[in-house]
């Protein structure tokens, strides 16, 4: 269990560093409304440049803390709440402007990941 909750934490970070870091400013198929980078999908969302820093810096040191939390274990467990907390903030905005289901499964697929981290790193 213990490497799946690893592979899990590796698969978490690297996607959301995928996101932010490389995919910043890059369309995606998934980018809210009819944005093409992540500041114009968070405009789309109606929220202000400023939170899109906010909530990436977030993710970026989530993900961050989810790696040493390979050698960390006490770190894993706040970082995994944390993005499982963000995640559900992406999906409600996905619904708020109303986008098509398939924008938010990367979302939904990282709540999943972080699911089952908090599982197996809690029981």
């Amino acid at each position: 269990m213990h490497t799946i909750i690893a592979i899990c934490q590796v698969s978490a970070a690297l996607g959301l560093l995928n996101v932010w870091v490389l995919r910043f400013g890059r369309r995606t198929a998934y980018r809210g409304g009819a944005a093409q980078t992540m500041l114009e999908e968070f405009a789309a969302y109606g929220l202000p440049t400023w939170f899109a820093y906010l909530i990436g810096t977030l993710k970026i040191a989530a993900s961050i803390a989810l790696i040493a939390g390979l050698w960390f274990p006490i770190v894993v467990v706040p970082a995994a709440a944390l993005i499982g907390m963000l995640m559900l903030g992406a999906l409600a905005m996905h619904m708020k402007i109303r986008d098509p289901v398939r924008k938010s499964l990367p979302a939904l697929g990282m709540l999943l990941l972080v699911i089952t981290i908090l599982g197996g790193s809690i029981g």
